[in-house]
C-alpha cells in the first residue's frame, strides 16, 4: 500500500511540474485576423488591346521579339481585367520618376490598410510590429516610416524593411512576425506587402527579360496578425506550421533570377531556365518537414512502404508518390504564370479543382509578386468557403 501511495504521489509531481512547464513556457500561437487585398481603379485596367499597343510603342523590337512577346500574351493565362502601372498605360515607361513609384506605393499601402483598420477596428496605435515588403523601391524617408507618420503609430512600434525577397517576401514576413510572437506576447502585427512597377517597367529586346512585363501586374496586401488568445474567436486563420527553406547556396538558384541591365543599358528582371527547377527543389525540401505533421500516420506508412518495394524492384508507378490530399483540403499555389500552376499540379498530384484559385487568380489578377498567395486565398474563401 505504501510504495502504491509513493508511486501515485511521484505520478501527481510529475503532472505538476509538467503543467507548470506547459503554463510557463508554451508557445504562443500566431492568428490572421484579417487581410485585405488591393484592386485599383479602372483607369489602370492593363487588357489585350492596351499590352499590344505597349509591344507597339517599343521601338527596340524587331518582327521577331514582336511574334515572342504576342505568342506569350496569348500562353500566360492572364485575362482582360489585369492592373498595370500608371505611366505605363499613359506612355511614359521609358522615363519612370521616384514621384509615380511614390504615388504607385501610397495608393496600395494606404488604400489596405485604410481598409483594415476600418474593418477590424483595431487603431493604429495598437500595432506593436510592423513588417513591409517592397522589393523594388528605395525611398527616404521609407516605406515603413511613410506608414508610422501617416498613421501615427506609437515611437516603441517594431519595425522591419524586407527588399528583394521576391515572390517569397509576403510569407517570409508572416515567418518573422511568427517568430517575434514566441517573445513578445499579447501583440498586434501589420505585414504590408507589394511591388513596385512604375519605375522596372523593361523597355529593352532582350527576350528573357520581356516576361516580367507580360506576367507581373500591380497588387497589394495588407494583413493584421496577432498572438492574443482572447481573439482567436475572430480569427480567419491560425498558422499552425510554417518552413522555410534557402535554396541560394546553391549557383543556379542563385541566379535564377536577377535584375540588371540589358546591352544597351534598360534596366529589367532576368529569369532563367533554371527557374522552375529551384522552385522545385525548394518545395521538396519543404515537404519533407512538412509531410509528417499535415500528413496522417497510415499515408506516411503507405509511402515508406511503397518506396520501399519501388527502390527493391526499381520500378514505378502513378501510386509511388505521397497522396497529399489525404492530409491537405485546399491548395493555395503561387500564380506565377500558366506554366508554373501546370508544374505543381502534376509535380503535387492536384486536379483542375485544386488549381482552380490559382488559375483564377492569374487570370483575374495577373501575377502580383509576393501577395499572388492572398488573392488566391480570397477567391477560395469567397467560392469555397
Amino acid at each position: 500500500m505504501e510504495l502504491f501511495i509513493t508511486i501515485f504521489l511521484v505520478f501527481l509531481y510529475f503532472m505538476f511540474v509538467f503543467f507548470i512547464y506547459k503554463l510557463l513556457w508554451r508557445t504562443q500561437s500566431c492568428y490572421i485576423v484579417a487581410y485585405e487585398c488591393y484592386k485599383a481603379s479602372d483607369d489602370m485596367k492593363l487588357d489585350t488591346e492596351t499590352c499590344g499597343n505597349l509591344v507597339l510603342r517599343n521601338k527596340n523590337l524587331g518582327v521577331g521579339e514582336y511574334k515572342f512577346l504576342l505568342q506569350s500574351m496569348v500562353n500566360a493565362g492572364i485575362g482582360e481585367e489585369t492592373y498595370g502601372p500608371r505611366n505605363v498605360i499613359a506612355g511614359r515607361e521609358e522615363s519612370p520618376n521616384l514621384s509615380n513609384a511614390l504615388s504607385e506605393i501610397d495608393d496600395i499601402v494606404f488604400g489596405t490598410l485604410d481598409k483594415l483598420f476600418a474593418k477590424t477596428g483595431v487603431l493604429p496605435l495598437e500595432i506593436d510590429v510592423l513588417v513591409v515588403t517592397i522589393s523594388m523601391i528605395s525611398s527616404v524617408p521609407s516605406i515603413p516610416a511613410r506608414v508610422i507618420n501617416r498613421y501615427k503609430m506609437r515611437e516603441d512600434v517594431k519595425v522591419f524593411n524586407l527588399s528583394g525577397m521576391g515572390c517569397s517576401a509576403s510569407v517570409i514576413a508572416v515567418d518573422l512576425v511568427n517568430h517575434l510572437f514566441q517573445t513578445y506576447k499579447n501583440q498586434f502585427a501589420i505585414v504590408v506587402s507589394s511591388e513596385s512597377l512604375s519605375p522596372n517597367w523593361y523597355v529593352g529586346k532582350e527576350r528573357s527579360m520581356m516576361l516580367p512585363n507580360i506576367l507581373f501586374r500591380i497588387g497589394g496586401c495588407s494583413l493584421l496578425l496577432t498572438n492574443k488568445r482572447e481573439l482567436k474567436h475572430r480569427a480567419i486563420l491560425k498558422l499552425n506550421h510554417l518552413v522555410r527553406t534557402h535554396v541560394r547556396s546553391i549557383d543556379e538558384a542563385y541566379g535564377s533570377c536577377t535584375r540588371i541591365e540589358d546591352d544597351q543599358g534598360n534596366c529589367g528582371f532576368f529569369l532563367t531556365k533554371n527557374l522552375p527547377k529551384a522552385a522545385a527543389k525548394a518545395v521538396s525540401m519543404n515537404l519533407r518537414v512538412l509531410a509528417p505533421k499535415m500528413l496522417p500516420l497510415r499515408e506516411l506508412i503507405r509511402y515508406s512502404m511503397v518506396t520501399y518495394w519501388r527502390n527493391k524492384s526499381k520500378t514505378s508507378s502513378p501510386e509511388s508518390g505521397l497522396n497529399l490530399k489525404s492530409g491537405i483540403d485546399y491548395f493555395c499555389i503561387h500564380p506565377g504564370g500558366r506554366a508554373v500552376i501546370d508544374a505543381m499540379g502534376r509535380s503535387l498530384g492536384l486536379n483542375e479543382y485544386d488549381l482552380e484559385p490559382a488559375r483564377m487568380a492569374l487570370h483575374r489578377f495577373g501575377n502580383t509578386s509576393a501577395v499572388g498567395l492572398w488573392y488566391v486565398l480570397s477567391y477560395m474563401e469567397a467560392k469555397k468557403g
